[in-house]
């Protein structure tokens, strides 16, 4: 009786075993399988130019480390997935990242709302989550610890002390929001009623805008009626060229100080560039080939970026230069943080992030990234403003 409880014991530990190990992610690494890097973002939708951005930028890292040998003699390889905007979609594709063998960490999108709505699903498979672009204060911020997520782009909090102090700069007074009806949204109306409080601008009036809405008429006739100097844009493109064209074809056409939503999406196109070059719109970046011509890792990029995509791009015709840029970096920051693991394990490889000393990226020089209480790699002194040139290109606004 005795003989036969252990083989029964034997028997459940085995099965348990067994059970674990297929249900865990692999952090083993065999011979000349890559390392997969994940992407989950807007691919063919409203923020697509952001999402091609992001693949490309990484695509141009990628390149490079594998060029050098890879990362633990292993190549990179980047998976990609399309979310289309919609957070049921993004938490369906992280599911499935997380299903996959030698996943190393997954690249994110444009859109704050499907960053936050995937949270609990990074951080319940322990994967991690790199923020190129999406700008909510709450995706870093997140309450959860051990925190998976790092980011190199905005965070609201931030960008609208920024967008307030260009409002103050340029003489305004009285500002109207405009912003979407997401958690992005939420996000800067809380960010921006704090910046105008410290720096004596006055919120005459907020409006919502729904994903994917037409018409912006009457809502803007209701901001008119309280008179503001200028209107401050939290948008994708699509909801902000609504909002533009209707600032302008109104008559009011006031300045526009706007959150880079606009720059991920095909706002020129959607607005038209005869409508655009009758407007005055300035929006919050922080890269552009113009202000980084100095920097060795922004040459290379851009120089790899005419290579390997667009042999007649110039400094200023390339959209989304962020995208670019911040995934290039991160997909950096990353590899440098496996090789000091040793390993793709999700905790190991959170803990090298945070003890990075320095990296000279396209971005910026990097001192110090991340840190145990700090995810965010850029602050306020990192971001600036930029305008629409004669060919309608974003190039930076001289102050």
């Amino acid at each position: 009786m005795l003989k036969m409880l252990k083989i029964i014991a034997l028997s459940l530990l085995f099965i348990a075993h067994s059970i674990i190990s297929h249900s865990a992610p692999s952090h083993s690494i065999k011979a000349n399988e890559p390392i997969i890097i994940g992407m989950d973002a807007d691919m063919s939708a409203g923020a697509a130019v952001g999402g091609k951005a992001i693949k490309r930028g990484a695509e141009i890292a990628l390149q490079e480390i594998n060029q050098n040998g890879g990362v633990l003699g292993r190549p990179l390889e980047l998976m990609v997935k399309d979310h289309r905007g919609n957070p049921a979609r993004g938490k369906k594709n992280i599911d499935g990242f997380a299903e996959q063998p030698n996943v190393a960490a997954i690249l994110g999108g444009v859109h704050t709302p499907v960053a936050l709505a995937v949270l609990p699903k990074i951080h319940k498979h322990k994967l991690i989550y790199l923020d190129p672009w999406a700008a909510g204060t709450a995706i870093v911020e997140n309450g959860y610890n051990p925190n998976f997520v790092f980011r190199v782009s905005v965070r609201d909090s931030d960008a609208g002390l920024v967008l307030i102090e260009r409002a103050k700069a340029r003489g305004i007074k009285k500002v109207a929001l405009v912003l979407e009806r997401t958690g992005w949204g939420r996000s800067n109306e809380i960010s921006l009623t704090h910046a105008a409080e410290t720096n004596n601008i006055e919120i005459v009036a907020t409006s919502w805008i729904n994903w994917r809405q037409k018409d912006f008429t009457s809502e803007f006739n209701e901001l008119m009626k309280t008179q503001p100097d200028a209107l401050i844009l939290v948008t994708n493109a699509p909801e902000g060229a609504v909002v533009v064209k209707t600032n302008i074809v109104s008559g009011a056409n006031l300045p526009v100080i706007s959150h880079w939503g606009i720059a991920g999406g095909a706002f020129v196109n959607t607005l038209t560039e005869q409508l655009l070059q009758q407007s005055d719109v300035e929006v919050l970046q922080t890269f552009h080939f113009l202000k980084m011509s100095d920097t060795p890792k922004a040459s290379y990029v851009f120089n790899a970026y005419r290579e390997k995509f667009d042999p007649e791009a110039t400094k200023t015709s390339i959209v989304a230069q962020v995208g670019i840029a911040q995934a290039y970096d991160l997909v950096h920051l990353l590899a440098k943080a496996i090789s000091a693991a040793g390993s793709i394990s999700s905790e190991a490889v959170r803990s090298e992030l945070e003890k990075i000393e320095n990296y000279a990226g396209a971005v910026k020089f990097y001192d110090k990234p991340f840190s145990s209480s700090r995810h965010d790699a850029l602050l306020h002194d990192d971001y600036f403003m930029t305008t629409f040139n004669e060919n309608s290109e974003l190039i930076p606004v001289e102050n």
